[in-house]
């Protein structure tokens, strides 16, 4: 049918992981993989099992300087110009509250994309972090208190130079927000977060264009994208904003 397939590979692969973690050096989870490669059109179909004994063969031991060669080879392996690999993951972070200092666990949705043709490879990484928001415009107009919801800002980034850790992203996005979010919170704690997020109200709008200002002033970002969805307390519809650079 001279029908050149873009991608074909396997989705949908859970395998155990081993992250760097900055505060404990290395963190286990588990990743959901989607292994890809190009297949020209002279070629009826791909061999699938290669794309699990390359995984295999990787162990436990993938991190983002892995991809790379991994990458390589899936495109020699199965005789392809150009290959894809993706993953997302929970990481877990222990976060103490704010006052009490009670430490409970937080899980960020992680994802790395990398892509390689020819000599050139590209990766990006992406956290999705949770964070509370407090509608300026709410607290202008109302006498008593002002309604508040629970966003959800998804940043995307290319590195220039060494990689930037999974922590500081967070943290980074958390800074721009009208508050983070914690696991375990006592009531000294929640006095402060509520307290927090009402003296640093942010609209969606805000919210993207803070992120994007730290994003900005950040040596090692070449390029990102950052998308903010509240769930509005109010409404039946979410809020969106998204902000990508040149």
């Amino acid at each position: 049918r001279r029908l050149r397939i873009d991608k074909v590979g396997v989705r949908g692969l859970r395998h155990p992981i081993r992250v760097k973690d900055r505060a404990h050096q290395t963190q286990d989870t588990i990743a959901t993989f989607s292994l890809t490669v190009d297949l020209p059109h002279q070629f009826k179909g791909t061999h699938m099992s290669r794309f699990v004994e390359v995984l295999h063969a990787h162990g436990r031991e993938i991190e983002i300087g892995s991809l790379p060669v991994m990458l390589n080879e899936l495109r020699t392996r199965l005789n392809a110009e150009s290959a894809h690999i993706e993953l997302r993951f929970p990481y877990f972070i222990e976060k103490p509250a704010p006052v009490s200092g009670a430490v409970g666990l937080m899980d960020y949705e992680v994802r790395f994309d990398a892509t390689q043709h020819g000599a050139e490879t590209d990766l990006l990484v992406t956290v999705v972090v949770p964070v509370a928001t407090l509608c300026p415009c709410s607290k202008a107009i109302s006498d008593r208190g002002a309604h508040n919801q629970r966003g959800y800002v998804t940043l995307s980034v290319r590195f220039s130079g060494e990689p930037i850790w999974i922590e500081d992203l967070i943290t980074l996005v958390e800074e721009s927000a009208s508050c983070g979010l914690y696991s375990l919170l006592k009531r000294p704690d929640e006095k402060y977060v509520t307290e927090m997020a009402y003296d640093n109200p942010v609209f969606v709008e805000d919210l993207v264009r803070n992120t994007a200002l730290r994003l900005n002033a950040h040596p090692r970002v070449a390029w990102y994208r950052v998308e903010a969805e509240n769930m509005e307390s109010i409404h039946n519809h979410s809020a969106y904003a998204m902000i990508e650079n040149a």
